[in-house]
């Protein structure tokens, strides 16, 4: 960052009164930019004992196997966020949202909210964003081509919580090695 979005000035990088971060700050006004994570939010949408992935046709991962999901907007529930991405991706119509997954990824500054919900219909097809959209059952996943580390973990989890017969949260961090 360079200019200052709220006057125009050069912005310098410091450590602000009260804080213990380098921020850019703007010189003239004041106005201290705070940059922070941003959320990912998405679906894990379930149809009978499948789950719906769509493959990439985008950037990054083209071509690679994943859940609907996407970053959240402004103005929306991360819940609404999830059930948008699934339209946009997969043209899918979702219900029942419940959060399962929350995968904190620091060294990129995202973090993921999935969401385990069931299809309202298996009318489902590709949207502008992906080639393919497909139900697995769990033998069927594409387990080499998957996109992301956090959808293989969620995957993962969804599986064993239906075999154990309950879901819950999953709170999960993926950081890189030291």
């Amino acid at each position: 960052m360079n200019y200052c979005s709220e006057c125009g000035a050069l912005v310098t990088l410091k450590i602000p009164d009260g804080d213990d971060r380098l921020r850019h700050v703007c010189g003239e006004c004041g106005v201290i930019h705070y940059q922070n994570p941003k959320i990912i939010a998405g679906a894990l949408p379930v149809w009978g004992g499948q789950v719906l992935l769509c493959r990439r046709a985008i950037a990054p991962r083209y071509g690679l196997w994943t859940l609907p999901a996407g970053f959240m907007e402004n103005g929306e529930t991360t819940e609404q966020a999830a059930a948008r991405e699934a339209h946009e991706e997969a043209n899918a119509k979702l219900r029942d949202l419940r959060l399962f997954s929350v995968i904190s990824i620091p060294h990129v500054s995202h973090v993921y909210m999935l969401y385990r919900c069931e299809l309202v219909a298996d009318d489902f097809y590709p949207g502008s964003e992906s080639l393919e959209t497909r139900l697995f059952h769990e033998h069927e996943v594409p387990w080499e081509e998957l996109a992301f580390h956090s959808v293989r973990k969620t995957l993962e989890c969804f599986f064993s919580d239906r075999k154990q017969g309950v879901f819950q949260v999953h709170n999960l961090s993926f950081l890189l090695p030291r």
